[in-house]
């Protein structure tokens, strides 16, 4: 799974998570607002459904339409599941990331940089 496919960016990799903690209310307003609160990180609301659909292309997300709501003035929200290649994926990078962090020399937390 080493390939560009399924390569995370850093936002998609901050989208994924957002995903899979959502859960079930996992749509572009809750993930921005969970980015906001979580990582301090405000984002476009074009900038969130462009990654989500590149995730959807590389088949880690799926996206489904919920009801059309009076308060949305009648449009419907787009709700994401994670997939389990889409799990599979954020261990993979877990598991790259903590062997990459386990090379740095232990000077690093003594030193400023």
């Amino acid at each position: 799974m080493a390939n560009k496919q399924s390569y995370l960016g850093e936002f998609e990799h901050l989208v994924l998570l957002s995903v899979m903690v959502l859960g079930a209310d996992a749509y572009g307003v809750s993930i921005r607002r969970h980015l906001k609160t979580v990582i301090d990180r405000d984002v476009s609301i074009g900038a969130l459904y462009a990654t989500a659909q590149r995730l959807e292309k590389k088949g880690l997300i799926t996206s489904r339409k919920g009801e059309a709501t009076p308060e949305r003035g009648g449009k419907a929200k787009r709700y994401f599941d994670i997939t389990a290649d889409g799990v599979g994926c954020l261990k993979q990078t877990r598991a790259r990331l903590e062997q990459m962090w386990e090379r740095v020399p232990t000077l690093f937390t003594l030193r400023e940089y």
